[in-house]
């Protein structure tokens, strides 16, 4: 553990592979806006350093011994570790993997084999309170959420806070678009999509974009094919 410059962005390595985390400490290291403070071989360990050092964001692997990333998740996603976010980096590029992953809460997932600066970039959405969900990665796990999610009836009186504007713009977000992308197909500013997503997190009770993906296809709002659903 070392200890870092004021003002960086703090990030966890959680890799059963040595070399890996050797290799993602270089790469995050060199980039002047943000620092490892910890580095965890398995999910449980990662949980502890998180608890120890409260990490903005932590790069979490999938595949380790003792306690797997979706299983450090789920402990991450207590009230406790609420500022910290998660992305999920891994080898294997499969539907369920997406699925769990952002079920449990994480705010990205990327593969080992992304270009540097898109890793890198990723960190640094994920760290400004955005959700890291590429086009690939959201229609693949539409069609997951499709397939597997039933529709749940648990959260209506949630959705029922919102106003029509509100429910575009969380139909907008289900799709993966940004928010200049969001602005530009309801013709409205920036400025108003972050407004309007800031209220989505508060009435939604969400954590970031992420989640409010997640609730959009558990609910129905969004529908097969990304279309509104039936709410």
């Amino acid at each position: 553990m070392t200890t870092e410059p004021q003002g960086r962005i703090r990030v966890l390595i959680a890799d059963d592979e040595a070399l890996v985390r050797a290799g993602f400490r270089i790469l995050v290291d060199s980039a002047a806006d943000l620092t490892v403070i910890g580095e965890a071989a398995n999910g449980a360990e990662a949980v502890h350093l998180t608890r120890q050092s409260h990490p903005d964001v932590v790069l979490m692997d999938i595949r380790m011994p003792i306690m797997d990333g979706l299983e450090a998740m789920r402990h991450l996603a207590a009230r406790e570790f609420e500022a910290t976010r998660v992305i999920i980096v891994t080898t294997f590029d499969q539907d369920e993997h997406v699925y769990r992953a952002l079920r449990s809460g994480a705010s990205g997932f990327v593969l080992k084999d992304t270009p540097p600066e898109q890793l890198l970039h990723a960190i640094r959405v994920v760290a400004g309170g955005e959700a890291l969900l590429t086009p690939s990665i959201t229609r693949r796990m539409i069609g997951e959420f499709v397939r597997r999610a039933p529709v749940s009836e648990m959260r209506d009186t949630r959705l029922e806070q919102l106003t029509d504007r509100e429910r575009e713009v969380l139909e907008q977000v289900a799709a993966g678009r940004s928010n200049a992308e969001i602005a530009a197909v309801l013709f409205v500013s920036v400025a108003t999509v972050k407004t309007h997503v800031g209220r989505l997190l508060t009435k939604l009770d969400a954590r970031d974009r992420a989640q409010l993906v997640v609730l959009a296809y558990e609910t129905g709002v969004v529908a097969p094919g990304g279309n509104p659903g039936h709410r």
